[in-house]
């Protein structure tokens, strides 16, 4: 089991154990996106337009995981959250 967990939180590039990192700039964006969304729920065009921030710049962030991501656990969050979205969208 040891070996299993090692294999997939450890970092291909680093040798570290690698679970979370600091956001990156579009993760940054996602939140302050959500954030907003979550004070301001307003109908209309402002929030139309902080829902495809919010949206699109997950689909972004889960696509560079996906691509990216330093060892199998992130190539993983990525994944699910790029399937999370799309599911929210698509209903």
């Amino acid at each position: 089991m040891r070996q299993i967990l090692q294999w997939f939180f450890r970092n291909r590039e680093t040798g570290a154990i690698t679970i979370a990192q600091a956001p990156n700039l579009v993760l940054w964006i996602v939140i302050v996106a959500g954030v907003l969304l979550w004070i301001w729920p307003a109908a209309g065009t402002a929030s139309v337009a902080l829902t495809v921030a919010f949206k699109g710049g997950l689909l972004v962030w889960a696509s560079d995981e996906v691509v990216r991501g330093v060892h199998p656990w992130r190539r993983c969050l990525g994944t699910a959250v790029a399937v999370y979205v799309l599911m929210t969208v698509l209903r």
